[in-house]
């Protein structure tokens, strides 16, 4: 899924022929990214050195887990290892809990997007000057960016934030309640919202009691203001809660499944969900884009590739063909496979 819209090469570049080819590629390309272990690809002339030699405009991305100027640039990294050691881990799970991580594989995913900034930030800059550049990108640097806040306040005060779940350390009530038939997430941001909390709630006593009133208070008296709230969102179901909430014009949500996710009528009329016809698996769905541009929309012409689904087809546009192409097939410098496929 992560591949549509792309067209795929396979190459054996510890050959000379594959090596060649891709430098072939990088002789007239706009970026490169890879992330292989560091000296891996110099072993083969394809290091950024080597190909600014050929293209000085290369725009050259590398991803690792610890970055290339790095003590532990030769360790392997792993989306879950970089969790932990970037502090992300320990700061997720209930209160009272064990440490746990994010459920998809946040690193891996921080790193893509911040690779793209680089990217288009490098492109721009090279519309001004003409040159390319190196990119060092670092899971480890992206997992410790989004500390945010509490990397920021440890370094202000000096205090290590602990785990919360789904309550806020500064915000009551803002957090996971169970209801009759599931869980529902409310955040209260401010004075005016807990009346009208209290209010939808049918909790004036609540709302009159004066450890509540404001949110400082309703934070030093937090384990006495839960429990309350706790067991009277218990008595209702999901649906009613949120339709109270709602209609008081608070921010309120249900916890949902992915399957209650990706078939809801708001997730669908944003085009989240895209349909291709795939040359091996047949009709199938994916994730849409969340990137919706007017001029410049997000194009679902191709479906995630086989592996080696263009190797000719992209050598082609690069000249390779006759003999040169026969060789390449018996050598074993590249794989192919004929296919096509078309989006719905």
């Amino acid at each position: 899924s992560c591949n549509r819209g792309k067209r795929s090469i396979a190459l054996d570049f510890s050959m000379a022929a594959g090596a060649e080819l891709v430098r072939d590629l990088a002789r007239d390309a706009d970026v490169l990214v890879e992330n292989y272990r560091p000296g891996t690809l110099a072993r083969y002339g394809l290091d950024h050195a080597a190909l600014r030699a050929i293209n000085p405009r290369l725009i050259y991305c590398s991803i690792s887990g610890y970055g290339r100027i790095s003590s532990l640039a030769k360790r392997a990294g792993y989306d879950s290892v970089i969790q932990a050691e970037g502090g992300l881990i320990s700061i997720c799970g209930e209160r009272d809990g064990p440490p746990v991580k994010v459920g998809v594989s946040i690193a891996d995913l921080l790193s893509g997007m911040n690779a793209v900034q680089a990217i288009l930030a490098a492109l721009i800059a090279r519309g001004r000057t003409g040159e390319g550049q190196f990119i060092d990108i670092s899971l480890l640097d992206g997992v410790v960016a989004v500390l945010a806040n509490l990397g920021a306040g440890y370094l202000i005060d000096g205090r290590n934030p602990g785990r919360w779940g789904t309550e806020h350390p500064n915000l009551v009530p803002c957090q996971a309640f169970p209801v009759k038939d599931g869980e529902i997430v409310l955040v209260i941001g401010n004075d005016r919202q807990f009346s009208a909390l209290c209010a939808a709630m049918a909790l004036p006593e609540i709302a009159d009691d004066p450890r509540y009133r404001t949110n400082r208070d309703r934070v030093l008296n937090r384990d006495t203001l839960l429990p309350l709230l706790k067991q009277a969102f218990a008595k209702h179901s999901r649906a009613d809660w949120l339709a109270r909430l709602h209609d008081a014009g608070l921010p309120a949500g249900a916890i949902r499944s992915v399957s209650e996710v990706l078939s809801a009528t708001e997730v669908r009329e944003r085009d989240m969900v895209v349909r291709f016809e795939h040359i091996s698996a047949g009709e199938i769905e994916l994730v849409g884009s969340p990137l919706k541009l007017t001029g410049t929309p997000v194009r679902y012409d191709r479906p995630p590739p086989i592996l080696g689904e263009h190797t000719h087809e992209v050598l082609a546009e690069l000249g390779v063909a006759g003999e040169r192409l026969s060789r390449l097939v018996s050598e074993g410098a590249i794989a192919a496979q004929s296919a096509t496929a078309a989006v719905t």
